[in-house]
């Protein structure tokens, strides 16, 4: 469950990026809420997800997810260019992201 609430919080760490993009300076409405709200919903879950897992590893996955998500909607939505080199690049941050899920959890001796 950590590792879905991460995730989950990893996409609004993308929503209150773009919508942050999209506030001019906090002077549009709109988006400067959208951003207030997704910004609260990312750190709670981002907070209580490392409560589970180690930050450094939860911090990584939240922050090169959420940027890889504001990259391709960008890309997706006509505000950045496309190149194959950025699409290398966002899948290499993906699979930095898959492989610090797959790594084992170095696990303390049990106490004797």
């Amino acid at each position: 469950m950590p590792w879905i609430i991460l995730l989950i919080s990893a996409v609004f760490e993308a929503v209150w990026a773009t919508a942050l993009g999209m506030s001019n300076g906090f002077s549009e409405p709109g988006p400067t809420v959208v951003f207030l709200v997704a910004l609260a919903i990312s750190m709670a879950g981002l907070g209580w997800a490392a409560k589970h897992i180690p930050i450094g590893t939860a911090y990584a996955v939240w922050v090169g997810l959420g940027a890889a998500l504001t990259v391709f909607y960008a890309m997706f939505t006509g505000g950045e260019s496309v190149s194959a080199l950025k699409i290398v690049f966002l899948a290499g941050i993906i699979a930095a992201v898959v492989g610090l899920k797959l790594v084992p959890e170095k696990t303390e001796p049990a106490p004797e």
